[in-house]
């Protein structure tokens, strides 16, 4: 399913996606027509599409779009947000931006995911405060690390700071607090959902070598919750620790908000 403004999407009108590709999105976990941070994925669309397209979006018409595009269904599921403007051209980008909704879905994983093992890669995204759509680097990093027997990448700075994964954040547990880097990163909605219910919580720069005294390393985003990291190259974490337990209560616990 594609709608683009509440009307199914036509090829012509997804090409400049594909051709172009300039505009920002948000994914959103629907569980029975509730989202987890509802109003953080709105205020992410509004503050990136004043930053690609210098305009306001009308968030109350993006939450209508969503509703319109999901109604009749009650299962779990992932919707996607994407602001683009169809007309836009590659040779003329700065022409006077008219954004547009597209609204698409895809099916829901089960919660908690399994554990997954990350390799590193020396990677800063283009823009990484805005969720954009030039996904180019970050799937090419993922590629290679799953080539090579993991199952996605982890960010590193020039002085090899941890800053991302491809598609969420990172946290770690040093014993007595959550640790989430702080670095150059998207700020995920599910990233600032676990930061305000989780009371031992600090931000500070992570780098490769302080790795080994972390008892816990996860990923996050709203598609996964909280995901175990078992291994960051060849340093190995555990499957199950209390922390994930405690993190994962209290984001279950965080009531979603009606669309």
């Amino acid at each position: 399913m594609a709608e683009l403004n509440g009307a199914p999407a036509t090829s012509e009108q997804l090409q400049a996606l594909a051709l172009v590709n300039y505009g920002h999105f948000t994914s959103m976990r629907v569980d029975e027509h509730r989202v987890r941070g509802l109003s953080h994925h709105l205020e992410r669309l509004a503050r990136d599409c004043r930053a690609l397209f210098a305009t306001e979006l009308d968030r109350d018409r993006v939450r209508e779009l969503v509703a319109q595009a999901i109604a009749g269904r009650d299962d779990s599921f992932v919707v996607r947000v994407t602001v683009f403007d169809p007309a836009l051209e590659l040779g003329h980008p700065g022409t006077e931006a008219e954004p547009q909704v597209l609204i698409t879905t895809r099916p829901a994983g089960a919660m908690p995911p399994a554990p997954m093992r990350v390799q590193t890669a020396s990677y800063i995204r283009d823009l990484p405060e805005v969720k954009h759509v030039g996904l180019f680097g970050a799937l090419r990093h993922r590629r290679s690390a799953q080539l090579d027997g993991f199952d996605d990448a982890l960010f590193l700075d020039t002085e090899s700071y941890v800053s991302e994964g491809a598609t969420w954040n990172i946290g770690f547990y040093d014993g007595e607090q959550v640790i989430w880097p702080n670095a150059e990163v998207l700020p995920g909605v599910t990233m600032r959902l676990l930061q305000q219910a989780h009371d031992r919580t600090s931000l500070a720069p992570v780098n490769v070598a302080d790795l080994p005294r972390m008892q816990a390393a996860f990923a996050t985003n709203t598609t996964v919750g909280v995901r175990a990291i078992t291994a960051i190259n060849d340093i190995e974490f555990p499957a199950e620790h209390p922390i994930l337990d405690d993190l994962r209560k209290e984001y279950g616990e965080i009531p979603g908000e009606p669309l």
